[in-house]
């Protein structure tokens, strides 16, 4: 595992679509692993691969940074398939340090 460089505003790599995973295979386990080192290294509780300059549609989520355990998941190709209500939080983005906005989901 590594530790990769997070991509910061306004770097053109987080203007880039993310392409479709085609085939999970051990690059895309090792690209993972390092998000997932690279997220904890950060301090933070997600990270996206463009984030970290690969422009592929997988995204690594600890659900449990808030309250110290770790519950680490992995997400490749994500959709949104269904919504239900929303809520206001206040959301910060390891590629903009150290802001934070109310978001409305």
């Amino acid at each position: 595992m590594a530790i990769r460089k997070i991509e910061l505003y306004p770097s053109e790599a987080l203007r880039k679509k993310a392409e479709e995973v085609k085939e999970v295979n051990k690059e895309i386990q090792q690209l993972l692993d390092d998000m997932v080192e690279t997220m904890k290294h950060a301090r933070g509780a997600g990270l996206a691969g463009n984030q970290v300059g690969v422009p592929l549609r997988v995204i690594v989520v600890d659900f449990g940074a808030l309250e110290g355990k770790e519950d680490i998941k992995y997400f490749i190709n994500p959709e949104v398939v269904s919504e239900e209500g929303s809520r206001i939080d206040s959301e910060g983005c390891l590629s903009f340090p150290q802001i934070f906005v109310e978001v409305k989901r």
